[in-house]
């Protein structure tokens, strides 16, 4: 009983101060992001992509927030998870083995595509570096497909364990079958192939889906860990009880996206691409 009247007088308190911490992050975020809509995207994408011109996609000569290995990561886990949210409820049992090796291809895809355009991005910023070797010539085609299959492993992996952490009760089914697997799959092939279309409105959808899916992804991730720390994990049966978690997510998101902003732009100067990696 003294341990609960304890606790009251500070569990009043964390509902008073995440609020207010949430409101301060938005507007420390406003301030620091350049103006405009997709200023403000540049600056969620600036803190988790490295941007360069040359790797990204465009609306004309604007460069999208995120290269096109993220807008697909991004993008595609967005997608994902919301498919998710309609699909599976509360499920929160991994993919069976057969879905995993699925999902581990993918991941396999994506550190293959990504490890090769990494040397290659080397032999081109350095003449010393000429002689080491490429399985192939990078494009922004396969950076697209294959962050896009990253993207729907992690949604897909993250989905269920997200629900295992949250809920007192919950549905213990696979969130991701066979025949939903194949859905997205077709879904995120179809959404790639319309962005690689650079159709005005298309590149808009996609830019502002993937840098939100950014902050997305990071608000849940926060919203797990302070529900570990707040010892509420396991114990959520409304979503209404998640309001105070996913704030205090959503703060955290921004302190974190604000700071290495803040950090990049001191140590470089700009809003593009890292200085001298144009390959």
């Amino acid at each position: 009983m003294q341990a609960q009247i304890l606790r009251t007088p500070f569990a009043k308190l964390i509902q008073w101060f995440v609020p207010l911490a949430a409101i301060l992050s938005f507007a420390a975020w406003m301030f620091v992001a350049p103006q405009g809509a997709l200023g403000k995207l540049d600056a969620i994408g600036y803190a988790v992509c490295h941007r360069i011109d040359t790797r990204s996609f465009h609306i004309g000569e604007r460069q999208l927030p995120l290269c096109a290995r993220c807008t697909g990561e991004f993008f595609s886990a967005g997608v994902s998870l919301a498919f998710f949210a309609l699909t599976a409820g509360k499920r929160s049992r991994l993919p069976t083995r057969g879905i995993l090796v699925i999902l581990i291809l993918l991941f396999l895809a994506f550190a293959v595509d990504g490890s090769n355009s990494y040397l290659y991005l080397m032999k081109q910023t350095s003449d010393s570096l000429d002689s080491i070797p490429n399985l192939y010539i990078p494009n922004n085609t396969l950076r697209l497909f294959t962050g896009s299959g990253m993207g729907l492993a992690i949604a897909s992996i993250l989905f269920p364990i997200v629900h295992q952490t949250i809920w007192r009760e919950v549905d213990d089914r696979p969130a991701l079958d066979w025949k939903n697997l194949t859905v997205l799959v077709i879904g995120v092939i179809l959404l790639d192939l319309a962005i690689l279309t650079e159709n005005t409105i298309v590149l808009y959808l996609a830019a502002s889906i993937s840098t939100l899916s950014v902050l997305t992804l990071l608000t849940i991730v926060f919203a797990i860990l302070w529900m570990i720390m707040m010892h509420t994990d396991n114990s959520a049966t409304s979503y209404r009880q998640l309001t105070l978690p996913l704030i205090a997510g959503f703060t955290l998101a921004l302190l974190l996206i604000v700071g290495i902003d803040l950090l990049r732009f001191n140590l470089t100067g700009s809003w593009g691409g890292f200085p001298g990696l144009t390959g």
